[in-house]
């Protein structure tokens, strides 16, 4: 799991594909956080995407770095505590101008039955599950 931290944290943009009715969506995310043991991504409740991680857990994130690449194939389960959220904005306080851990929109997600692909040119991809 932690080179899976690594490689989000390092690549500093992904993207998370989501569904939304039979309609794949994709956008950019920035945040990754590591929390009890498990890896977090975070967005507002007031956003598409909340509503689509809503009626489906599943989702995939990609980023590429360097000539690699990685791919996540997960369930997004929410977490609704405020330490999960507080450790994912104290990681990027940036946020903390739109965001707040009490304020009724901060929403974290960790990944579940995850697994990750990496892949580069001329490499033989290498997959692990967390």
């Amino acid at each position: 799991m932690k080179r899976v931290y690594d490689f989000l944290k390092n690549a500093e943009v992904y993207y998370l594909a989501t569904v939304e009715n039979d309609q794949p969506r994709v956008r950019p995310f920035g945040t990754v956080n590591e929390f009890e043991g498990k890896l977090y991504i975070q967005t507002g409740k007031i956003k598409p995407v909340s509503r689509q991680i809503a009626a489906n857990h599943k989702a995939e994130i990609c980023a590429f770095k360097d000539g690699a690449w990685i791919r996540i194939a997960c369930e997004l389960i929410e977490d609704d505590r405020v330490e999960a959220k507080k450790s994912m904005l104290d990681s990027y306080p940036n946020l903390r101008g739109m965001y707040n851990e009490n304020d009724g929109n901060t929403q974290v997600f960790y990944m579940s039955n995850a697994v990750a692909t990496f892949s580069a040119f001329g490499k033989d991809s290498e997959t692990v599950e967390f």
